[in-house]
């Protein structure tokens, strides 16, 4: 069984080690800008007076993520800021605000969010949470994104397809990736 849940959902949720250590809390959301997914995270101290930390948290070294926490085996789990060369965090990053376009050029809107999948043992970015650019639809949607995503300078580009499983709420959403996803695996002719 999997959840889904919002990228921006995880800021400020603490970070501990798998022996129960409290060392650090979520500060920003770094997305990968060749990707658009999850690369990790900055983080904050614990504590009333505690700023920004000089480490930061790959999403490769995240070993699992609770209702209540996000789970590293140990402190050698962290790494140093320069772990994102390359990368932009937080709201200013390149996914965050960047227009959602699929491959005809239309113009399906702007990323608000990632939706992550959370299953026991991985989590996958499944898609993106968007302010439409029509301004007759609903105030957000959901647009499942294909295994692998292109990503151009100034824009996240989808294939048509994705238009059938853009939904405007997270209910039916996982279902939707899964057969958005399907569909994608399948060869143009091939049965149904």
């Amino acid at each position: 069984m999997s959840v889904l849940l919002r990228a921006a959902e995880l800021v400020k949720r603490p970070v501990v080690t798998l022996a129960g250590d409290d060392v650090a809390q979520i500060k920003d959301v770094v997305y990968s800008s060749g990707s658009g997914e999850l690369a990790g995270f900055t983080l904050n101290g614990r504590g009333v007076f505690a700023g920004p930390l000089k480490k930061t948290l790959p999403w490769a070294n995240v070993h699992g993520l609770g209702p209540a926490a996000v789970m590293i085996k140990d402190l050698d789990s962290l790494a140093g800021k320069n772990a994102f060369d390359g990368e932009l965090e937080g709201a200013g990053g390149v996914v965050i605000g960047s227009m959602v376009l699929t491959r005809s050029g239309r113009n399906l809107g702007a990323v608000t969010d990632v939706i992550l999948s959370v299953h026991e043992n991985v989590t996958d970015a499944v898609g993106y949470e968007i302010e439409p650019s029509d301004k007759s639809a609903p105030r957000r949607q959901f647009v499942p994104l294909p295994d692998t995503l292109s990503v151009s300078g100034e824009a996240l580009i989808l294939p048509e397809s994705a238009l059938d499983f853009i939904r405007d709420d997270l209910a039916g959403f996982g279902a939707a990736v899964e057969e958005f996803r399907a569909r994608l695996g399948r060869r143009e002719g091939d049965p149904q």
